[in-house]
C-alpha cells in the first residue's frame, strides 16, 4: 500500500508541534542554568561571609580595648547569621535541581559549621569579657600608683626616723624590707596575668601573701621607732598599702578567670580545626558546582 503524502495543513501542524516541544525544551535548560547560576553564587557568598565571620572573631580575641572586642564580635555574629542565611537558601535549589553530591556537601558543612557557632560564642563570651586585659590595665595602673605612693610616704616617715642616729640603720633597713616585698608583689603580677596553669598561679598568690606578710611586719617595727612627727606619713603609708592589695585581690581574681587567655587557646587549637573542616566543605561544594555543566545538566 503507498503511503499517503501529508497534506500542507498536516505537516504545518507537525513543524509548528516540533517547534514548540524544541522551545520548551531549552526555555527548561535555561531555567536550569540560572538556577544553577544561582546555586554557584549563594556558595561564594557562603564561602565569603564564612571567612569574614571567622576574622572578625579573630579579631575579637586580639583586640586591645573592650569596645573593639564587642564591636568585632557582633561583626563576627551577623556574619555567621549571614552564613545561616545562606545555607537555608541554598539546600532548597540544590534538592530540586536533583544535585545528591552538591546536597551532601552543603549538609555536610552545615553539621560543622553547627559545631563551628557553638565554640564560636563561647570563644566569642570569653573575649569580650577582657578579664587579663583588665588586669593588666589595673597591674600597671592604679596598682602601680598605689605602690609609688607607699613608697613615697614611706620614705618620708623614715627621713624623720634617721634623725636618731641610735635607729637610723634599722628605720633604713625595714624601710628597705617593706618597699622591697611590694616590688616583689608587683613583679608577680604580670606572669600571673599571663599564666593559664592553676597550680602556678596558686603558688606566685602564696609568694605574694608572704610578700605582704612581711611588708605589714616592716611597718609594724617601724612605728616605734619613728617620732610623732612621722606617725602620720606612717599611716598614710599603711592605707596606700591597703590601697595597693585591695587592687590585688582584684588582679588575681581577673587573672584567675583568664578570658582572653583561655579564649586565645581555643582559637589557636578547637577552632582552627573546625575551621579547616568548614573551608574543606565549602571548596568541595564549590568545586562541584563548578563541575555542572550544559551537558550533565541535560543528563541529570
Amino acid at each position: 500500500m503507498r503511503s499517503t503524502p501529508l497534506s500542507g495543513h498536516v505537516l504545518v501542524i507537525v513543524l509548528l508541534t516540533g517547534a514548540a516541544g524544541l522551545a520548551a525544551g531549552c526555555g527548561n535548560v535555561n531555567a536550569v542554568l540560572e538556577q544553577v547560576s544561582e546555586a554557584r553564587q549563594l556558595a561564594a557568598d557562603l564561602a565569603v561571609q564564612f571567612t569574614k565571620a571567622s576574622d572578625a572573631a579573630n579579631r575579637a580575641v586580639m583586640a586591645d580595648t573592650d569596645d573593639a572586642s564587642v564591636v568585632f564580635a557582633k561583626e563576627s555574629r551577623e556574619a555567621a547569621d549571614a552564613v545561616q542565611k545562606d545555607v537555608s537558601a541554598l539546600r532548597p535549589k540544590l534538592e530540586s535541581l536533583g544535585f545528591s553530591e552538591e546536597t551532601g556537601l552543603l549538609n555536610q558543612f552545615a553539621g560543622r559549621f553547627a559545631e563551628y557557632r557553638t565554640l564560636d560564642r563561647r570563644i566569642l563570651d570569653l573575649a569580650v569579657e577582657n578579664t587579663n586585659l583588665k588586669a593588666q590595665r589595673l597591674a600597671f595602673g592604679p596598682a602601680q600608683e598605689a605602690a609609688d605612693a607607699f613608697r613615697d610616704a614611706l620614705n618620708a616617715a623614715a627621713a624623720a626616723g634617721k634623725a636618731d642616729a641610735k635607729n637610723a640603720w634599722h628605720v633604713e633597713a625595714l624601710t628597705a624590707t617593706a618597699v622591697r616585698t611590694v616590688r616583689e608583689i608587683q613583679v608577680l603580677q604580670a606572669p600571673h596575668i599571663a599564666n593559664a596553669d592553676e597550680a602556678v598561679m596558686t603558688r606566685m598568690e602564696k609568694e605574694m601573701a608572704t610578700s605582704e606578710t612581711a611588708a605589714r611586719k616592716a611597718i609594724e617595727a617601724l612605728r616605734p621607732l619613728l617620732p610623732p612627727s612621722a606617725q602620720g606619713q606612717l599611716r598614710t603609708a599603711t592605707a596606700a598599702l591597703d590601697r595597693f592589695m585591695d587592687l590585688n585581690m582584684q588582679i588575681i581574681a581577673l587573672s584567675r578567670r583568664n578570658t582572653n587567655v583561655r579564649s586565645l587557646a581555643l582559637s589557636l587549637d578547637e577552632k582552627r580545626t573546625i575551621t579547616t573542616s568548614c573551608e574543606e566543605s565549602l571548596r568541595a561544594l564549590q568545586a562541584a558546582l563548578a563541575k555542572r555543566g550544559f551537558t550533565n545538566i541535560r543528563e541529570r
